[in-house]
């Protein structure tokens, strides 16, 4: 706000006036922003510009993720260049990935799976009617409850992998056995299109 006042101090005295000139030539330019891009206007038209800055909400999103939330790229404890380099690329793969995951486990997610596309990208977001419900029953259509995608990961995480032994038994080998898994954690795996593992490898 410092700039559209005059200030005036001095000792003993404290005075300030508006600046008009500098509020009336902002007021003008009230609800209105330029967006510049090399991009030709065949290729990309305006309402595309607006939408794709728009989306750079999820890429302050991710890199939040990345710096703090979820995998602490920050404070890093290495000492030579090539390991702060491999340290960043690995955060910026996991970000990948959880982008993928974020796309493809959306139906689990309150994630609005086909957000309307409106004409005007200036207009406020609107949410699809699938989305409305999601929200408002926080259940999906068939009454699965809806996650927060975090939410999600943490239920996935429950599902346990336990190595069996029988050390009363000689020569009893091992085994691994699977928990049961729940429905949601067979429909996430099912939306990933991957069998659950019962080894890793």
């Amino acid at each position: 706000m410092a700039k559209h006042y005059t200030l005036d101090i001095a000792p003993g005295r404290f005075t300030f006036t508006h600046d008009q000139d500098g509020i009336a030539a902002e007021a003008a330019l009230d609800g209105i922003y330029v967006l510049r891009t090399s991009v030709a206007a065949t290729a990309l038209l305006t309402a595309d510009v607006v939408r794709a800055y728009k989306n750079l909400a999820h890429l302050e999103r991710d890199f939040r993720s990345i710096k703090t939330i979820d995998l602490d790229l920050r404070p890093i404890h290495h000492y030579t260049a090539d390991r702060v380099r491999a340290h960043v690329l690995l955060c910026a793969l996991a970000a990948y990935l959880t982008w993928h995951l974020r796309r493809d486990l959306a139906p689990l997610t309150f994630t609005d799976e086909h957000p309307p596309k409106g004409p005007d990208p200036v207009a406020p977001a609107v949410r699809s009617a699938a989305a409305d419900r999601k929200a408002s029953r926080q259940t999906r259509d068939d009454g699965a409850p809806i996650h927060t995608f975090r939410g999600l990961l943490d239920h996935l995480a429950t599902l346990t992998r336990n190595t069996v032994r029988f050390p009363t038994l000689a020569d009893a080998p091992t085994i691994d056995q699977l928990a049961v898994p729940t429905p949601i954690q067979r429909h996430a795996f099912h939306l990933l299109d991957h069998p659950i593992p019962l080894t890793l490898t």
